[in-house]
């Protein structure tokens, strides 16, 4: 039985914390960067900070909306509707750094793949209940699935953009196997996904240099080697507590994005091994802790969109940090809430919003075992109604 329970006040902790850090390390990260491109040290903080604040604010908004009426068919589709217009706007205004990845709205710039990431998770979520055994049949639930998320994905992939399509496969597909997706399905994935790997890397030059750099970094240190192994250089410049906070020599135009998609690297450079495990354990209590708001949801959509929203978050972030680390071939992925980024950190404020919700909406005991047995057990999924 469902019950009203106060908003988990340890994930907003942590969120808020997250943010804070966010913002001392952007403070110190984009501060020359800053001066360079608009004569103004604060410039680039002033922003961030502002979209921060926004998003505090819509992160209070979309925990007081009952996460319920996300399963309206209304919703869903009205949701997906508005993002693929907006992805397909991107090609309507001029590149920017060689890609069209954004719309101008009242003159700020707006990520519409970033948006996408929720939307798939919000339309995963409904699907997975709505489709129920359906799902399991190839042609009548798996492949009507597939269509609209190889839509989402190919489009975001033309702007061109591999980075966020990779977040949303692996946040999808984290989801479908929760769902029980069957292993020779999965098979199916990994078999089509060499060609896909071919196509879109191995026959795309400037990516096809990025994965070599990462096979051999020091082989081109000037040219496509050059990202990585400055990462690696601030990274192991670091040691254990760091040269000191804003006396990284990286950001000064050697490391690139270094208020950005690397960011990390800053915050091993300054703060040494002991910021980058501070950085870690924070993402590393946000899952635990979104994992066990989502266990404890009133309904098997509420724990379909809480993991989806936890996955969709901690996954990138532990992808940001891999690359940063050589882990993975270059790719620019910010790390969310900490990165500057205002269509970032806006839609994953509003996510969490909506985990915070679900907080509100729970059990006793947590829901996990039941949809284990569900999933395991093939039973049906209808959409749980909330009165």
């Amino acid at each position: 039985m469902s019950r009203k329970l106060p908003y988990d006040r340890t994930l907003v902790v942590l969120v808020f914390v997250l943010l804070c850090f966010g913002l001392v390390m952007v403070f110190s990260a984009s501060g020359i960067v800053s001066q360079r491109l608009h004569d103004s040290f604060t410039w680039v903080f002033g922003r961030q900070l502002a979209f921060v604040a926004f998003g505090f604010f819509l992160m209070l908004l979309a925990a007081r909306i009952d996460y319920h009426w996300y399963a309206r068919p209304a919703v869903v589709f009205s949701a997906l509707a508005v993002t693929l217009v907006l992805l397909a706007a991107v090609f309507a205004f001029p590149a920017y750094h060689g890609a069209r990845r954004w719309v101008v709205i009242l003159g700020i710039r707006f990520q519409p793949s970033e948006l996408a990431k929720l939307a798939m998770v919000i339309f995963t979520s409904y699907y997975l209940i709505w489709a129920g055994q359906r799902f399991h049949a190839f042609w009548r639930g798996l492949v009507p699935y597939l269509l609209v998320l190889g839509v989402n994905v190919g489009m975001i992939v033309l702007e061109p953009d591999l980075g966020t399509p990779i977040c949303i496969l692996s946040t999808a597909g984290f989801l479908i196997y929760l769902g029980g997706l069957r292993y020779r399905y999965i098979m199916v994935a990994l078999l089509l996904a060499v060609p896909a790997f071919y196509f879109l890397v191995l026959n795309v030059t400037y990516r096809r240099n990025r994965l070599l750099a990462f096979l051999d970094p020091e082989k081109d240190p000037l040219g496509v080697g050059y990202h990585i192994r400055q990462s690696l250089i601030a990274v192991g410049s670091g040691g254990w507590s760091g040269v000191g906070y804003a006396q990284g020599g990286q950001k000064q135009f050697f490391l690139p994005e270094p208020h950005n998609d690397f960011i990390f690297a800053v915050i091993g450079e300054e703060l040494g091994l002991i910021g980058t495990l501070f950085t870690l354990v924070l993402f590393t209590l946000v899952f635990l802790k979104g994992v066990k708001i989502a266990l404890r949801s009133d309904s098997l959509f509420g724990t379909y969109l809480g993991l989806g929203i936890v996955a969709m978050i901690t996954l990138q972030a532990l992808l940001n940090m891999s690359v940063v680390v050589s882990l993975l071939p270059t790719k620019g992925i910010p790390l969310p809430l900490i990165s500057v980024g205002g269509t970032s950190v806006l839609v994953t404020l509003a996510a969490i919003g909506i985990l915070l919700n679900i907080s509100r909406h729970g059990r006793k005991d947590p829901a996990g075992p039941a949809l284990l047995g569900e999933v395991s057990g093939g039973a049906d999924h209808t959409v749980e109604t909330h009165e």
